[in-house]
């Protein structure tokens, strides 16, 4: 969230529209092309319900206010345009105002395969298209609700439910997994990597997840994956911060990574 950021996000007109250079709509166009093969086959079906009403462009990139208006008209949610990095109390006050943050720049060349802070590809491509969805908006409003009225030692923990969740969410359907979390949506290596025989995959227990370290600058070493999207309605309706007591009682798990930099403990 906050700290420094080597991007410089974009200013809205008085329009509410960005003017992209035909360099950012070219990387949009390369990005979303390889994407939406990457992920063919491998996407819940919410997700890809979600990009259809979307209807992404595959040569530009979209405006805010067009991909609001759709997030609007089926949960009530819009884009938020955001610095590169924001705290984490913004963060949480936009989700609890239904109001997805996302940052008005598109990476690089030389981050182009990967990138530790959420670009507008990301949060719009890997996010905004669960956003369509109910179960997920609701879940998502929920957790901004909670993490704005949660002390800065609780959010430790409510963030690893939103990282294993909302960013690297797995679903079981017949015995095949899905994906449904942004962060994986948007990675061709994270999509790929679910899939191999090294990534281990754990059924969700909510306080396992709050329990669970995580690095942000590596291939997910474990995931957890629920049953249906509909879980997220039952997750919601827990009792989730006494279940952050219990965490707190019973300590962390052993980390399954090297320790490095920049890790959320």
């Amino acid at each position: 969230m906050k700290g420094n950021s080597k991007y410089t996000s974009h200013i809205l007109d008085e329009k509410g529209y960005i003017s992209w250079s035909k360099e950012e709509n070219n990387t949009w166009s390369l990005l979303i092309k390889r994407q939406m093969k990457c992920i063919k086959g491998k996407a819940c079906d919410e997700f890809i319900e979600g990009l259809d009403k979307l209807n992404l462009p595959m040569d530009k990139i979209p405006q805010l206010k067009d991909v609001s208006a759709v997030m609007h008209e089926n949960t009530g949610w819009v884009c938020e345009a955001v610095p590169a990095l924001i705290s984490f109390d913004k963060f949480f006050d936009l989700l609890a105002n239904k109001k997805f943050p996302v940052a008005t720049f598109i990476r690089r060349k030389e981050d182009f395969d990967y990138l530790t802070e959420p670009d507008i590809f990301h949060e719009i491509f890997g996010h905004c298209g669960m956003l369509t969805n109910k179960a997920f908006a609701d879940y998502t409003h929920r957790f901004g609700v909670l993490g704005l009225a949660a002390s800065k030692e609780d959010r430790v923990y409510l963030a690893r439910l939103y990282w294993f969740t909302i960013e690297f969410g797995l679903m079981k359907k017949n015995d095949e997994l899905k994906i449904y979390g942004g962060g994986i949506l948007s990675s061709p290596k994270e999509t790929l990597h679910i899939y191999n025989k090294e990534s281990k995959v754990y059924d969700l227990n909510v306080l396992d997840v709050f329990r669970t370290p995580y690095r942000i600058d590596i291939i997910q070493p474990i995931y957890h994956a629920i049953s249906s999207i509909d879980d997220l309605f039952d997750i919601s309706n827990m009792d989730l911060m006494s279940l952050v007591e219990k965490a707190k009682k019973l300590g962390l798990y052993k980390a399954t990574y090297s320790p490095k930099n920049k890790i959320a403990s």
